[in-house]
């Protein structure tokens, strides 16, 4: 007589354990040792790419923040570094698509546990619409839908769990005032369009629930400072005359809710604003010898994380500030052997 096997169970994530007891276990294992814990099992590597990891980690205050940083070397490729900043190296991420490796123009940007690589282009005419996303979490590269339009030198922000995309060069009349919005929860672009935008978008950050854009020097539109985004208020783009936008002229970070941005006009100053005096104010002057313009800027905690060229990286400590023959005090982290210009770098946490 023929016997019927029952279904197969998955074994469980460690013998004489339930599997809860066991994500509480594993979830506390360092970040940096995650690559090996996916060698254990195929459930062991199944867990540690899920969102039910992430959410332990999370919820359990686990997160440890690593700092991705997008360059472009030498011969004018694209690459991918990877910061632990708790052994203080820096590391290549491998399998950047080869789409993306020789594109200029590329916007890069940060939503969940994904990196997202925008457009780019090789001359202003050959814009492409492509998008390509990093999962942290898996360690794999894969293609997201596409946007409206193809765009080069874009700006794009991540708020309230979507990406905005403004500008571009290259863009046709009908083109240059239009921007995108990101859902990826259903891989959906929705293309909008606002007078108000201009296409040369030189700097761009995300604050206080708004997004703002300021143009280059070449923007048709000369009496306009800087535009603003508020999603919860309104659906179309706001001028910006005064405050915080007139003093904006580098990349910016926000920890607890302060906003600090890089001035690289003269030498290397960090920068606070100050809502109560609405003014920009000095923290201090970075070291010529350790900061190598251009710089970009990220956060963990309370250390701001600056990065430059070769990704020479100083950690100024907040909580700790401190001043020698007028120069901030930090500390740094090796650099690789290399001369790469830093595009973008962000913190991201698992």
């Amino acid at each position: 007589m023929e016997i019927l096997q029952s279904e197969s169970t998955p074994p469980p994530l460690m013998n004489g354990l339930p599997d809860d007891l066991a994500l509480l276990c594993l979830a506390r294992v360092p970040r940096r040792y995650h690559h090996i814990l996916k060698c254990v099992s195929k459930g062991w590597r199944a867990l540690i790419c899920s969102e039910e990891w992430s959410s332990h980690r999370q919820k359990h205050n686990l997160e440890e923040y690593w700092i991705y940083a997008l360059c472009r070397d030498s011969s004018e490729v694209a690459r991918l570094y990877v910061l632990d900043p708790l052994r203080r190296c820096w590391k290549p991420v491998e399998g950047i698509p080869s789409q993306c490796s020789k594109r200029k123009g590329m916007a890069c940007q940060a939503l969940g546990k994904k990196l997202y690589l925008l457009g780019g282009c090789r001359w202003s005419e050959d814009a492409t619409k492509e998008v390509f996303c990093y999962d942290v979490l898996k360690n794999t590269w894969d293609q997201a839908a596409p946007m409206s339009i193809s765009r080069c030198y874009c700006a794009c922000e991540a708020l309230c769990s979507k990406l905005y995309v403004v500008g571009g060069v290259g863009l046709t009349s009908s083109e240059m005032n239009s921007w995108d919005i990101y859902d990826s929860k259903s891989n959906v672009w929705t293309p909008l369009t606002d007078p108000h935008l201009f296409p040369d978008v030189e700097q761009s950050m995300t604050f206080d629930g708004k997004i703002y854009i300021r143009p280059g020097g070449w923007t048709i539109h000369t009496n306009v400072n800087a535009l603003v985004y508020d999603p919860s208020s309104s659906q179309s783009w706001q001028t910006v005359d005064g405050g915080m936008v007139r003093g904006w002229i580098g990349p910016t970070v926000v920890v607890d809710g302060t906003l600090y941005m890089l001035d690289q006009n003269s030498g290397v100053m960090l920068m606070r604003w100050r809502e109560g005096s609405q003014q920009w104010n000095a923290l201090g002057r970075l070291s010529p010898w350790l900061a190598k313009p251009p710089c970009r800027l990220a956060a963990i905690g309370r250390s701001i994380f600056v990065i430059g060229k070769g990704l020479t990286t100083m950690v100024m400590d907040l909580d700790n500030i401190g001043f020698r023959r007028g120069v901030m005090v930090s500390s740094s982290i090796p650099s690789l052997s290399c001369t790469d210009d830093i595009i973008f770098c962000k913190a991201v946490a698992i």
